[in-house]
């Protein structure tokens, strides 16, 4: 049996440079794979070279056995895999509602939009509350949720999170992949999420890999990975400035987890 997601040697690279080389991975249907690594690793090059927003310079990207890499962003899209990108980037001068909307632009079934907007309104009750309101007035964690209820207009097989938790408080990050639990448990959407915050993603996911220097490291199911001494010295707060490869990570020194 095939997985939802596979990914094969992968290379993405910006001019002379390799962002990312040899990835390999994948994603069972319904799973919840996370990514983890430091600022640089790759982690936001993987995802966009997923989502269509980068050409691989190498490498397959395969959903549902079917290739997708080259494809137009939107495609992807259509295709199923869908980004809720870093930083959100929601549109600030339309509604929660239009901006909910927007990320089922692609679709022509009416009464399924209708169900799904409930559905997200469901999950996230401050939208409902708000659903009128410019989206650019939202807290940062209410513009989180607005941006993974977008995605999951979209009707995604496989729902995409880079870094979901950036610049949210240790209780909104707890909320949020609460709620991404949830959807994944609730209508068996897969879900690969990166994230520096290693302790709720590990806590969370059922697989994960460790990104280093563009290059996979580490892969295990989450429960292995979150008992290993070296992810917890580099990944949990441990006090060691080694990487999983073995190479010296100065960035540990000055890392602050949130």
């Amino acid at each position: 049996m095939s997985a939802l997601l596979e990914v094969r040697n992968l290379e993405t690279w910006y001019g002379p440079i390799a962002a990312m080389q040899g990835v390999n991975l994948q994603v069972e249907k319904g799973q919840m794979v996370t990514v983890l690594g430091a600022n640089g690793a790759g982690k936001t090059t993987l995802l966009n070279t997923l989502a269509g927003v980068i050409d691989p310079f190498k490498g397959q990207v395969l959903l549902n056995n079917q290739t997708i890499h080259g494809l137009d962003a939107d495609e992807v899209c259509r295709r199923g895999l869908v980004l809720v990108p870093e930083g959100r980037q929601i549109y600030p001068f339309l509604s929660v509602r239009e901006n909910l909307n927007m990320g089922a632009y692609t679709r022509r079934d009416a009464e399924g939009i209708r169900q799904d907007l409930e559905r997200v309104f469901q999950w996230f009750p401050r939208l409902l509350e708000r659903a009128q309101q410019h989206a650019g007035l939202l807290s940062g964690g209410e513009q989180q949720m607005l941006a993974i209820g977008r995605a999951y207009m979209a009707q995604p097989q496989l729902l995409m999170l880079d870094e979901p938790s950036l610049g949210l408080s240790p209780l909104l990050t707890k909320e949020i992949f609460h709620i991404i639990s949830r959807i994944r448990q609730e209508t068996g959407t897969a879900v690969l999420v990166v994230e520096q915050n290693a302790a709720i993603a590990l806590a969370h996911a059922d697989y994960g890999y460790i990104m280093e220097l563009g290059r996979i490291v580490a892969a295990d199911s989450c429960a292995v990975l979150s008992q290993k001494a070296d992810v917890r010295e580099a990944y949990l707060g441990g006090h060691s400035t080694q990487g999983i490869s073995g190479t010296s990570q100065r960035w540990k020194r000055r890392k602050t987890w949130r």
